[in-house]
């Protein structure tokens, strides 16, 4: 199932099934829940998808604006430098990490599928990093390895857009360039674990105005998504609706000779085959 975050031709924020023929409006039908997040935390997802699955859709995909899949997640967790060619992309010496690196992002950071990314007049090194996201179902503290998948609602897709000369200003972090407002996304959609393992070996691939930027399997993850869930856990009560994102593989703008930052009218698109594709245009932001 392909569960949507969406505004109506409305303005109204709703949620619902993605299928052949467009999308089944379940928050019009369900005045008792209040959004994916809330569908996730009440354990409604299959009868929810057993409901749409016998329902006429009420729109098409063209006719209603993507919201971030969870648009109020609690958590927004982030993994840096996950991927083996990542780490020695970095070309310093280093030896693969005990730990995973981990930050957070606010929910105003991020947009949904087919919205503009902006580009902030504060920097020029506005960049892309494409991410397979885990989508927690079940709160659970001090998580088993085994237990993982027991834990796990689905996958979705993130732009995780960086501004990377703030990414350095400070000795110790990355908040300050990982929280541009609209800087990255997260969509289209989340595809529910009875239609895709995320313990599978999942591809991500990056494309910028149409060209493969980056490309890689999570059979490559230093820290697999078992791992980082139980890692997590052991210092977050992870809760339904949080979500993950867990890490970029290599290829990622800053790390070409020059660098290819993005630019307005670039376009991105993050494709996870199961998933689908994360499209979005970078426009210059305007200043108020």
């Amino acid at each position: 199932m392909r569960f949507v975050s969406f505004q109506n031709d409305a303005g109204e924020a709703s949620f619902g099934v993605v299928t052949d023929g467009g999308v089944v409006d379940l928050g019009a039908r369900h005045d008792d829940l209040a959004d994916l997040r809330d569908a996730i935390r009440r354990d409604a997802l299959l009868l929810l998808g057993e409901e749409a699955a016998v329902a006429s859709p009420d729109y098409s995909l063209d006719t209603i604006e993507f919201l971030p899949t969870l648009p109020n997640p609690e958590k927004i967790i982030c993994i840096g430098v996950n991927y083996a060619n990542r780490n020695a992309e970095y070309q310093d010496g280093s030896d693969d990490p005990e730990y995973p690196s981990v930050f957070m992002r606010t929910r105003e950071s991020l947009v949904g599928h087919a919205q503009e990314i902006l580009d902030p007049p504060e920097s020029d090194q506005l960049d892309y990093e494409g991410e397979i996201v885990l989508v927690i179902g079940r709160e659970g503290r001090r998580i088993a390895e085994a237990d993982a998948h027991q834990y796990v609602a689905g996958t979705t897709i993130m732009n995780e857009g960086s501004v990377r000369d703030y990414l350095r200003h400070a000795k110790f972090n990355v908040t300050q360039g990982k929280n541009f407002e609209r800087s990255g996304s997260l969509g289209p959609w989340m595809v529910t674990t009875d239609e895709l393992d995320p313990f599978d070996n999942l591809q991500v691939i990056t494309r910028v105005n149409g060209e493969e930027r980056q490309n890689d399997v999570t059979d490559n993850l230093m820290f697999p998504f078992r791992y980082l869930i139980s890692y997590l856990s052991s210092f977050y009560r992870l809760k339904p609706g949080d979500i993950i994102a867990t890490g970029t593989p290599n290829g990622a703008g800053a790390r070409f000779d020059p660098p290819r930052f993005l630019k307005p009218q670039d376009r991105v698109e993050v494709e996870v085959p199961g998933i689908g594709v994360l499209s979005n245009s970078v426009v210059s932001e305007t200043v108020e």
